[in-house]
């Protein structure tokens, strides 16, 4: 199977660019297992549910990982990239272009945090720019007063870093602090104090995203409330979104195609609801394609049951692939070419996939992170 096979035409102007004032106001295409095709609004989604449904989230919580700040500029050797037009930093780097950021300013750099290697040292994994003339050995500062520094002790074989931070009394509250959202290439634009709220689902818990689950921007407090009336239980695994949501498809062949590794955790409490389920033949319902690869990882390593667990997660899905827990999905629309359109392929068929999004496109539909959504049954 080709990438190419999952390529279609999208105008520049259908990125949304902003999110709706309301939450919950977005359209919601609606792809049945027929291949019919339904016009709806987002509100409609607790009552489309079956009684008995379980709703599975991603409480991932976005951090502000997006970090400007200096280089020492000291005696080190230029580390050139060997792969300057596949780079993970390409479309990274193209969205900093697009902000006013030109790498023509002296010292200026920018350091994108993907994962969390270490805790002690803290050493992480990180896209950064000017990349190549950021050599390991590289002093950076960030922070008005130099508040954060780090030191670059490694790079990947597309481009990535590897960083460590000197010690320092609260990092993460640091961050919070001098850290930008960190918004997706397509949107060109700098994030906004607004983007701090909006740039994260209301019931985010567990810190340690760089993209956010994008299916449950439109969940409000009230549209839970209204699922909890109708008697749909719900419940919470995590899987943190790392370099794989900025890393192009490099391979031709779909087969070919493999994914960095992402940290999951699952509780026994919803190791317990999830197996219950489905002993029961009730339907599991996950809120975007995170929580699809979590629950599908975690069965294929309890050989069929979903245990309480955590680790590194890499599972990829495309068609041909056979779901043991995911019976519908609710998921917001993805770039062409990309892993994650390949998964929902996977769940909704490939052709009934197809036809929608280019349903989507005539009918105008707001497409990726701040767009709107789609119910694949």
């Amino acid at each position: 199977m080709l990438v190419s096979e999952f390529q279609y035409e999208l105008p520049e102007e259908l990125i949304a660019q902003e999110p709706l004032a309301d939450r919950a106001g977005s359209r919601m295409l609606h792809v049945h297992s027929s291949g019919e095709l339904s016009d709806r609004r987002f509100r409609e989604f607790p009552e489309l549910l079956r009684v008995g449904d379980l709703v599975v989230f991603n409480d991932t919580r976005v951090f502000p990982a997006r970090l400007y700040g200096r280089r020492s500029g000291g005696s080190v050797t230029e580390d050139h990239n060997p792969h300057p037009s596949t780079s993970s930093g390409q479309a990274f780097s193209q969205k900093t272009r697009e902000m006013g950021h030109p790498e023509s300013v002296p010292g200026r750099i920018e350091v994108l945090l993907t994962r969390q290697v270490l805790r002690e040292p803290n050493e992480w994994e990180c896209l950064v720019r000017p990349g190549r003339k950021i050599g390991v050995g590289e002093r950076l500062f960030f922070g008005e007063h130099d508040e954060l520094r780090a030191e670059v002790i490694a790079r990947g074989e597309f481009g990535e870093r590897g960083i460590r931070f000197a010690a320092a009394d609260d990092f993460f509250a640091l961050v919070e602090r001098i850290g930008h959202v960190p918004l997706p290439p397509y949107i060109g634009r700098a994030d906004s104090s607004g983007d701090r709220e909006r740039y994260q689902t209301v019931y985010a818990r567990e810190r340690g995203s760089v993209a956010v689950p994008t299916a449950g921007l439109h969940f409000t407090a009230g549209i839970l409330e209204r699922m909890r009336e109708r008697g749909i239980e719900t419940c919470e695994v995590t899987l943190h979104v790392g370099l794989g949501t900025f890393q192009p498809v490099r391979a031709e062949r779909v087969e070919d195609v493999r994914l960095h590794s992402e940290r999951y955790s699952i509780s026994e409490e919803a190791a317990e609801k999830i197996n219950r389920t489905r002993r029961e033949g009730r339907r599991i319902v996950a809120v975007g394609t995170t929580t699809v690869r979590t629950l599908e990882y975690a069965a294929r390593q309890g050989a069929g049951e979903i245990r309480a667990s955590s680790g590194e997660a890499n599972l990829f899905i495309y068609p041909g692939h056979e779901f043991r827990v995911v019976g519908a999905l609710l998921t917001n629309f993805h770039l062409p070419q990309s892993t994650l359109l390949m998964l929902v392929c996977a769940l909704g068929g490939k052709g009934n996939v197809m036809r929608a999004y280019e349903h989507a496109v005539r009918e105008r539909y707001r497409f990726y992170s701040y767009g709107d959504c789609m119910l694949v049954e």
